[in-house]
Formats: structure tokens, C-alpha cells, sequence
């Protein structure tokens, strides 16, 4: 009788759940799974056409349901439901997608039209927050690009680098060693906000007080606009004298930011060993954020 149930459950076509009809897979639905409003809007991001004809197959949406699956589970490769096609088929898209670029260019589309969406009268910002969150290593074995950085050098791992504009949504981000000193850090995301014209209007960028004054005056020098290290002199304090936080205005929404993202199991920890995958997967955490705020 069980058996039997099980059988006769996994032939009910996905789409005649209810509350499903939004969604689409081949059988078995997934919360992480993109909407059909959201496949509109990410569809033709992905499938930018080519002088070399199609470069992708009719799989295309499921192949992308199941990063967003990975990256929300955090399981690993092989240990991928077998709905999604081969594993392999994944994995191949995902690595061509983190070396070609194909992340960072949805991401700031994206990002643009949710400005847009939000009310904001431009679509590029003017003004942008940056700052680094410490994750610890967790590789498999083989080389990795995971160091020694933080406070004292005590966490081995990477370190995960998010630009936010005033809708607190990521704007661009990038994974470097741990061992990268906070001023590098903020430079290399400032080049790459350049290399896709996010930096258009951009008039200030907020960083935290790991970069030094004088870092910041040689990047605004090398970038024409305002780089300004932001936090407490001293720790703000209450009436009695006791200790209490106060966020920073405007710079607290890169820590939301950072909340929002960790909550992937994906990103738990670093489990990459390679500077393209592990940014990669912080590329399609954002996405999914941006996504959710779109529609």
C-alpha cells in the first residue's frame, strides 16, 4: 500500500499542486525554484544572444533552479536530486557562468531595474557602501586559495567583499583570500563597479575604518570620486554610561546585506577552492536577492 502511494504521488504532474501553478519543474517543486515572473525577467539576462547561434539547451531553467537549489540547501554536487538532470550538466553551466562574467553582468541589470522599480529616479547609484565579512574555509582537499586573515590572522578561510547602494540591495561582489588587507579589497570592487558602468554617477563610497585615511585619499584620487572611512570614535553609550549599539546611517545596510546573504547554506562556510566558484556562488545569492525584491 506505502509503495503504492509513493508511486502514484510521484506521477502527479508538478503543476497541478496547489498553490503551484506559479512555478514550474518536471515533478517535484522546491522553494528555491524561480518563478515564472522571475524566469521572464532573468531569461533573457542569461541567453544574451551570440553571432554563434544558441549556446544553450531547452534544460536552461531547470539548470538554473538547481544552482539556486545548491546554493539555498548548500548539498553538494553529486548529492544533487536527480530532477535536475546530471550533476554534471550543473556544474559544467555553473563554472562557465563564474570565468565568463555572466553573474556580474546580471547582477547589476538587475540591480538597475529594481532601482527603477523602487521609485528611485536613477538606475545607477551616486552613492554606495562596501564592506568585508570573514568566512571560514571548508575544502574538500586540493590547492585552495583560503589563507590565514582577520583579527590576529586566526581565521583560515576567505574573505567575502559586498557593495550595497542606499536600497540596501548587493551591487557588486567579490571573494579574495582572508589575508587581503581591507583598502585592497575595496579597491578591487571599485574596479569592478568601473568595468560595468555602475560607477556612472557615483559621488561617495562608504567604508569601514579598515581602511586607513590615507588608503582612502589615494583611492579617490584614482577613482574621481569620495572614498569616506565611517564608524563610532568612540562606543556609543546611554544615558548610565553603558555601551550600546547605534548603526552608522546608511552604512548599516551592508550589514543587512551580508545577514541576507549568509542565510544560504551554500555560504555557511567557503567550500570552494577557487576564487571564479566561490564568488560565483556569492553572485547567485545576490541574484536571487535582487530577484525577490523585483517581483
Amino acid at each position: 500500500m506505502t509503495s503504492g502511494w509513493r508511486s502514484l504521488r510521484a506521477c502527479v504532474p508538478f503543476g497541478e499542486c496547489a498553490g503551484s501553478h506559479d512555478r514550474h519543474h518536471h515533478v517535484v517543486a522546491y522553494s528555491s525554484d524561480l518563478t515564472d515572473a522571475q524566469w521572464r525577467i532573468l531569461q533573457p539576462l542569461l541567453l544574451a544572444s551570440s553571432k554563434r547561434g544558441p549556446k544553450h539547451g531547452d534544460d536552461i531553467r531547470h539548470v538554473v533552479d538547481a544552482m539556486l537549489y545548491i546554493s539555498h540547501t548548500g548539498c553538494q554536487w553529486r548529492f544533487l536530486p536527480e530532477q535536475f538532470g546530471p550533476w554534471t550538466r550543473v556544474w559544467s553551466q555553473f563554472r562557465r557562468w563564474s570565468r565568463n562574467g555572466t553573474w556580474a553582468r546580471v547582477l547589476t541589470a538587475l540591480h538597475a531595474s529594481t532601482r527603477t522599480a523602487l521609485g528611485r529616479k536613477e538606475p545607477q547609484p551616486s552613492m554606495v557602501v562596501i564592506d568585508t565579512h570573514l568566512a571560514r574555509g571548508a575544502s574538500n582537499g586540493g590547492a585552495t586559495f583560503h589563507n590565514q586573515g582577520g583579527p590576529y590572522g586566526r581565521t583560515n578561510g576567505a574573505k567575502r567583499i559586498v557593495c550595497v547602494d542606499v536600497t540596501g540591495l548587493p551591487l557588486c561582489v567579490r571573494v579574495v583570500p582572508a589575508s587581503t588587507s581591507e583598502a585592497s579589497a575595496v579597491e578591487q570592487v571599485l574596479v569592478d563597479l568601473a568595468d560595468s558602468g555602475a560607477d556612472q554617477r557615483l559621488e561617495l563610497v562608504l567604508v569601514d575604518r579598515g581602511t586607513s585615511q590615507s588608503a582612502a585619499t589615494r583611492l579617490s584620487a584614482k577613482f574621481n570620486y569620495e572614498v569616506r572611512p565611517v564608524g563610532w570614535d568612540e562606543p556609543p553609550r546611554n544615558e548610565h554610561g553603558v555601551k550600546v549599539f547605534r548603526p552608522i546611517r546608511h552604512a548599516w545596510r551592508v550589514e543587512v546585506a551580508h545577514g541576507y546573504l549568509v542565510r544560504r547554506r551554500r555560504l555557511s562556510r567557503c567550500f570552494e577552492n577557487t576564487v571564479a566558484s566561490a564568488t560565483g556562488w556569492l553572485h547567485v545569492a545576490s541574484i536571487t536577492e535582487v530577484l525577490r525584491a523585483l517581483c
